[in-house]
């Protein structure tokens, strides 16, 4: 029994030494400390609390960074008077949703989705500029204030009184109650605008609440499509959300209302360090025609023109005709502005105040003739196409179906790489591009004419194509060619129609501006 009771403590004891041993060795020294009573690794009461001593002091005195100081100070003054001013701006509207049953039949289904963005008041009695692509096709329109000593802004619905979708601004009124004031910035004067002028960008990016940025104005002619005036270009960030709201100067002007960035990834769009705002004398001018007439109002001069300002059609009974203006004339200055390209001039028109008389410098003939046209008010009917004998051709859908050529509009990023233009999206074997045009292909002109977005180029198309061999100007694979299209036969020479009519002008892919 002894003998037993020895080998058990023997045993005992060849394990207590092994596992000991397996310990230290796993473990080290620190491991042996917590298993002694009092030691460090026991709850940690022999820890000797380490000696610090903090500065007390900054590096330099306020008064050794006067003049940085004072520009901290008013750094905050300025946004202290500005952020009151601009508003977070949230829409709703419903989608139809194409969906597809088992059985391969589609339905349409209503999906709410919401969009954000920012505005700025310019008006005591509430009306807020904003862009167009943060409204635009939307239901409800919400304006909520910015906050006032700590406690949330007050939200209102909002009316939309007009927009300019080609300059992308909208005019909204917010329908607040009479004991709200609102406080309004004023539009100043972009013309004085010069690059490396300090300006700040105002919004309310991925609803965080007013946030302000700093930079700089990078260039003041910048352009994301043929159509479109010129644009600021500055570093000041602006975020997604910050769309609509406005550029300021050091006196709290606004100078632009912020519209896009360039990003290269459009699914997920980021700030790189270049924005685009419109300037404020533009978006004035629009502003004051909304609010008088309801609409947009433009200068229309009546001419169809090359690059360099070569003059290949003068509309009929246009201001252009009036003053004299003959094919094959190069306009050299308008408004003793020369003239470096067709966009400048298109600007330059549509800027022209109703009724102006303008003088204009062109060459003609190999010498320079002086004329003056009186600017009239751009309308939809004043774009003159050519006309067919009525009843003899395909009306335009037909004359489209039977060309058989879809197109999208250009994506901003796809502008801002220098193209200009429409893309070729889909072309059926059947129609009459179906042989000399394929997907992808970037259209630049119809005939003589260059087109910028995919109305334009439905209209001159089907216009041409039903009187005329058509002669398509295009890029692909970054090589210049051009397709040939033959007339669209007369009804009477052709027998039953064998294409399915199509609609002329599908949706634009991407809208015009990325960011909201």
């Amino acid at each position: 029994m002894q003998q037993g009771i020895r080998r058990l403590m023997a045993l005992a004891a060849v394990f207590a030494v092994a596992f000991g041993a397996v310990y230290l060795i796993r473990n080290g020294p620190e491991g042996f400390a917590r298993l002694v009573p009092g030691g460090k690794g026991n709850g940690g009461e022999d820890f000797r609390p380490e000696s610090y001593t903090l500065a007390d002091r900054a590096p330099l005195n306020l008064g050794d960074v006067e003049l940085l100081a004072r520009l901290d100070a008013e750094y905050i003054k300025l946004t202290d008077a500005v952020v009151p001013s601009v508003v977070s701006i949230d829409t709703t509207a419903l989608r139809e949703r194409r969906l597809f049953d088992g059985y391969g039949r589609m339905r349409f289904q209503s999906v709410p989705t919401q969009g954000q963005g920012s505005g700025v008041i310019v008006s005591h009695e509430g009306h807020v500029v904003t862009n167009y692509h943060v409204v635009a096709d939307q239901q409800k329109i919400q304006v909520t204030l910015p906050m006032v000593n700590g406690k949330p802004g007050k939200s209102f619905p909002a009316t939309l009184i007009g927009e300019d979708r080609l300059l992308d601004i909208a005019v909204l009124k917010i329908d607040g109650d009479a004991d709200t004031k609102f406080q309004p910035l004023k539009l100043g004067d972009s013309s004085q605008v010069r690059p490396g002028q300090n300006v700040f960008a105002i919004g309310n990016p991925f609803g965080l609440g007013e946030t302000i940025t700093r930079g700089i104005i990078s260039a003041v002619e910048r352009s994301l499509s043929d159509t479109q005036r010129d644009l600021f270009q500055t570093d000041a960030a602006i975020n997604p959300g910050n769309s609509g709201g406005p550029l300021v100067n050091l006196q709290g002007e606004i100078i632009g209302i912020n519209s896009a960035i360039f990003t290269p990834d459009r699914d997920k769009p980021g700030f790189q360090g270049v924005g685009f705002s419109i300037p404020s004398n533009d978006v004035k001018d629009t502003l004051h025609s909304i609010l008088e007439r309801g609409r947009p109002v433009r200068g229309y001069l009546g001419v169809r023109m090359l690059e360099g300002g070569v003059v290949i059609a003068v509309g009929p009974d246009s201001p252009a005709e009036k003053a004299g203006l003959k094919e094959n004339d190069v306009i050299l200055t308008f408004d003793d502005k020369e003239i470096r390209s067709t966009t400048q001039l298109i600007n330059l028109v549509q800027r022209t105040r109703i009724g102006q008389v303008v003088p204009m410098r062109v060459w003609r003939s190999g010498s320079e003739v002086t004329l003056q046209a009186t600017i009239t008010e751009s309308q939809p009917e004043t774009m003159q196409m050519p006309q067919v004998a009525p009843g003899r051709t395909r009306d335009t859908g037909e004359s489209l179906a039977a060309i058989g050529l879809d197109v999208r509009d250009l994506m901003p990023q796809e502008r801002l790489r220098g193209f200009s233009g429409v893309v070729a999206t889909r072309v059926r074997p059947e129609g009459l591009a179906g042989n000399s045009i394929r997907p992808g292909d970037l259209i630049v002109g119809v005939n003589e004419s260059r087109i910028s977005n995919a109305t334009e180029f439905y209209l001159y198309l089907s216009a041409s194509a039903a009187v005329q061999a058509t002669t398509v100007h295009l890029f692909r694979n970054g090589e210049h060619s051009t397709a040939s299209l033959p007339v669209l036969p007369r009804k009477e020479e052709e027998g039953p129609a064998d294409i399915d009519p199509a609609p002329p002008a599908p949706a634009p892919e991407a809208a015009p501006v990325p960011e909201r």
